[in-house]
């Protein structure tokens, strides 16, 4: 179980502190996939790279007793110098497994060709982006973050993430934040609205889009 208790960030700005996050509390079970509703700058990214440990809390703790992807083809892991496959083998070292099996898999779907043995550096935003979606497909975890940026690339490369993601790894759990409730409808079995820093949680996905509606207007 994931389990996020008394979660606060705070970010410095030109006129003091400002806080983003403010007390979230929220538990995720294994398989469960719960969907975070806000509008755009409601922390909603923020909550996720708090989660998966790219940045800190300001107060609070998440105790991850599961396995947690990166968000979801995000890049900003990578080392610029080194190549998409070098940046494959040094991730994989991280997490402990081999780096070997896992050369063709990524090749095939990540479909750089010949730019995977380049530096990552001279990669486009959305090579950067499939190489990490394909990495992340690459090493199993038992929960993924998805920050509404799985769409990369072609409508027909959208469809095989899709595909590998929602289908494929249909036992795991999930965390996706979005601004689009029907997103979040497809694939979650309850969810949660961020506004104004706090987290309002509903166990039926409808509820929580009916307060989404009224909170935005």
């Amino acid at each position: 179980m994931i389990e996020i208790q008394n979660l606060s960030k705070a970010y410095p700005t030109r006129s003091g502190m400002v806080t983003v996050l403010n007390q979230i509390n929220l538990n995720i079970r294994p398989g469960e996939k719960i969907g975070i509703l806000g509008r755009n700058g409601a922390g909603k990214s923020t909550l996720i790279r708090l989660i998966s440990g790219a940045e800190q809390p300001t107060h609070g703790h998440i105790h991850r007793g599961m396995s947690i992807s990166w968000p979801l083809a995000f890049g900003g892991a990578f080392q610029g110098s080194l190549t998409g496959l070098d940046n494959l083998r040094f991730i994989c070292r991280i997490y402990g497994v081999d780096f070997r099996p896992r050369i063709e898999y990524v090749e095939n779907f990540s479909e750089l060709g010949r730019y995977l043995r380049e530096p990552v550096k001279h990669y486009s935003s959305g090579m950067r982006a499939r190489l990490a979606f394909a990495i992340s497909m690459a090493i199993e975890f038992d929960c993924f973050l998805i920050d509404e940026i799985v769409s990369v690339g072609d409508s027909r490369f959208h469809q095989k993430c899709h595909i590998e993601l929602f289908e494929k790894r249909n036992d795991r759990a999930m965390i996706l934040v979005s601004h689009d409730p029907g997103y979040v409808r497809e694939h979650c079995q309850h969810a949660a609205v961020l506004i104004n820093g706090t987290l309002n949680t509903f166990d039926q996905v409808d509820e929580a889009f009916e307060f989404y509606q009224q909170h935005s207007a």
